[in-house]
């Protein structure tokens, strides 16, 4: 089952002799439970690729459908509420409300959606992350790893249609980048759960089902593991 397909997306800048085509006509799919990597050099489109999938960056022109669902086109309010809802997101420098304790910066995105903790998932995603011991710890008393451990825990409590993971490692050394690495491949594998990852490391993203690279704006796929 398709989970995500991209349809001759493209994303340009300015016009004329000045337009950068960004996303050149890009078109791919994902399958439901996939773990794909993408890579490319700084500047080839692969973050505003991702950020066309998450819904925070509006295509020029093509169709982004996730999870049976056409995002592109919807009004802000209704994209806003899919996103928080549907789809998870990893950042590099984690993105925790800093006056907010773990737990509190995990359930976030439910209690902006006005809906109940689902408590038993809550106290599976603490265990299973290790971090049980820090539920009411504020981010600054917690390492970088354990900060994106509270930011894995926070895109998948919502248990989304696809977990986005943008450089998740870039900010850490290298025990915290394996680590985090094999908690994405442990949710890819224990939970189901469809992760889509953008990375510079090649050795990480070979660890992935399948790899796809961008190059000036457009995608190639190279395998996986």
């Amino acid at each position: 089952m398709k989970i995500l397909n991209v349809e001759n997306l493209v994303k340009t800048y300015g016009n004329g002799e000045n337009i950068v085509h960004a996303v050149d006509n890009i078109s791919f799919s994902v399958e439901k439970g996939e773990f794909v990597a993408i890579v490319g050099a700084s500047g080839s489109g692969k973050s505003t690729l991702m950020h066309m999938i998450g819904g925070v960056d509006i295509p020029t022109g093509g169709h982004i459908f996730v999870d049976g669902q056409e995002i592109t086109g919807m009004n802000a309010d209704k994209l806003a509420i899919f996103r928080r809802r549907q789809i998870g997101v990893v950042y590099q420098f984690y993105n925790l409300i800093p006056i907010l304790t773990a737990e509190e910066n995990i359930t976030l995105p439910i209690d902006l959606d006005g809906r109940k903790t689902d408590k038993k998932r809550l106290d599976e995603l603490f265990k299973t992350l290790g971090i049980e011991d820090k539920r009411h710890i504020l981010p600054n008393q917690l390492s970088g790893g354990q900060q994106q451990r509270v930011s894995i825990a926070r895109a998948l409590i919502t248990e989304p249609a696809l977990l986005l993971a943008d450089e998740p490692t870039g900010n850490l050394d290298s025990k915290a980048t394996e680590d985090i690495v094999g908690l994405l491949k442990m949710s890819n594998k224990s939970f189901g759960q469809t992760v889509i990852m953008i990375t510079h490391n090649l050795e990480i993203a070979a660890q992935a089902d399948r790899i796809l690279t961008m190059s000036d704006g457009r995608l190639s796929e190279e395998g996986g593991k």
